[in-house]
């Protein structure tokens, strides 16, 4: 055998077989990455352990603060607690969604979004804290429409671009995203929650991103972006601290750099393996917001850079299972929706601890799953049903989910999607039969088989019309047999005239 012949080889036991070409030796990683229901677990699973870091941390970085308000200690992490069973409801009805369900509903979403933003600016219905107008009081926890708005954004985009697919051309891609995006960045600045508008651009860049947008495009809104970002400096001079704060914190120590410099100090102090869980200092009131934004700083006290490296990781595998159902899915609207989701939540927690770290200026978002939050949590934990619900419809899980045998438990909880591409329209009869075709747009999904063609009988459908020439096999009409008779004439009704 030549050093230049393949042949298949097992790098290491579990692993799938790698080739050797000449002196390349690829490695294509463990066979179980094969798996039909992959993706699902990958997001169950490193969402389910980023929760259940959250909700320790919260305990651990709120009980000091609740005390020294003469609370009990275990008040905020009960109801980060509760909040998040009802945010694991709100995934169990997302895993049940169809994604035609979803794109027939997410205009009349985007409207209801709007609508909202305008509301919460209402005084007396919106709430301010801090100078910002951005929550409605429910009684138990505080609404954030904007939170809302980047879901509703990406699966309304989502859906917009999966109908334009057919004539997607620059024009097409930018015209029904780019102005949604404006308006609902003007309501956000008016708020002003400038990091949910930094939020919703990660949504936008996700969408064109995954729309085939030409990289050229990115570079000139980056520019728009810097452009922009000088503006709102210039009217609102308080951002100029938060940048200057990032440049060099301590040259305001007391003021705009106290909670950075609090925050570095949290991290040093954390070490390798950290002080120990409980053990922060930091938390007794001496770094502002450690239990929401900051409290990847309280990660790294207690638990150590090990802490922050479990965390950082958990992060890049929910993200490899974004991008891995968009690749693996047959319908374009979950491709463009998981990639538009994945890009926010990954984005998001990187600005998160990348301000936290001193390497991007404070924005105030929060940590996805980790941070306390109300509104963000359970919209958060949505979104992670939404993506396990896609993980399903990749056409390998689809066929598993039908084959295979599970209990009834699993099968309420995760039913078996209907087809790899949903039905934007529903059947109006239950067999109704379902073929794919390209719909308005052309977006390729099942449509319904009704129509014209369909109305007909096969027999009707295969029988020639009345007068044509019957046609041989190459297409030419037939001659007509000479010694054949025609057949008598048809009487009219009422007799010959």
């Amino acid at each position: 055998m030549t050093s230049t012949e393949t042949r298949p080889r097992a790098s290491r036991a579990g692993s799938r077989p790698t080739r050797i070409d000449g002196r390349v030796r690829r490695w294509t990683g463990p066979a179980w990455l094969d798996g039909p229901m992959t993706s699902c677990h990958l997001v169950l699973g490193s969402a389910g352990l980023l929760l259940l870091i959250g909700l320790v941390m919260v305990f651990s970085a709120s009980a000091i603060e609740a005390a020294l308000d003469d609370q009990p200690a275990w008040a905020p992490g009960v109801k980060q607690l509760v909040l998040a069973c009802i945010g694991l409801g709100a995934m169990v009805v997302a895993m049940r969604l169809p994604a035609g369900l979803i794109r027939r509903h997410a205009p009349k979403a985007l409207v209801v979004v709007f609508g909202l933003l305008l509301l919460v600016l209402i005084p007396g219905i919106g709430i301010e804290r801090n100078g910002a107008r951005q929550w409605i009081p429910l009684g138990f926890t505080d609404f954030q429409p904007s939170e809302l708005g980047k879901l509703v954004f990406a699966l309304w985009g989502a859906h917009m671009l999966a109908l334009r697919e057919r004539y997607m051309t620059t024009r097409a891609l930018l015209v029904p995203v780019l102005p949604v995006f404006g308006v609902l960045s003007v309501l956000l600045i008016v708020e002003p929650d400038f990091g949910g508008v930094v939020s919703l651009g990660l949504v936008l860049v996700g969408l064109l991103w995954a729309g085939g947008l030409p990289l050229k495009w990115f570079g000139a809104f980056a520019g728009a972006a810097v452009v922009l970002i000088s503006l709102a400096v210039v009217v609102a001079p308080y951002r100029m601290e938060r940048i200057t704060a990032f440049m060099d914190p301590f040259a305001d120590p007391t003021n705009t750099g106290f909670q950075a410099i609090r925050g570095f100090y949290a991290l040093a102090t954390g070490g390798f393996w950290g002080v120990g869980l409980g053990n922060s200092a930091m938390k007794w009131n001496i770094l502002p917001e450690a239990e929401s934004d900051y409290i990847f700083a309280i990660i790294g006290e207690e638990l150590g850079f090990l802490g922050c490296l479990v965390v950082v990781t958990l992060y890049g595998v929910l993200a490899y299972a974004g991008f891995r159902i968009a690749r693996n899915s047959a319908d374009r609207f979950v491709q463009l929706a998981s990639v538009a989701i994945t890009v926010w939540l990954i984005g998001q927690a990187t600005m998160n601890m990348g301000y936290v770290v001193g390497m991007l200026p404070v924005t105030g978002v929060t940590l996805p799953l980790i941070s306390a939050g109300g509104t963000s949590l359970i919209l958060t934990l949505f979104i992670i049903g939404l993506l396990v619900r896609f993980a399903c419809s990749e056409p390998a899980a689809v066929e598993h989910l039908r084959s295979a045998e599970r209990s009834r438990l699993t099968r309420l909880l995760m039913p078996a999607p209907a087809a790899a591409v949903d039905p934007v329209r529903p059947r109006r009869f239950p067999d109704e039969p379902l073929r794919e075709q390209p719909v308005v747009g052309g977006a390729r999904t099942l449509v319904h088989a009704r129509g014209a063609a369909a109305r007909r009988s096969p027999a009707r459908a295969e029988a020639p019309r009345r007068g044509a020439p019957a046609r041989t096999g190459t297409g030419a009409p037939a001659r007509r047999d000479p010694a054949r008779r025609d057949p008598a004439p048809r009487r009219r009704p009422g007799g010959d005239r």
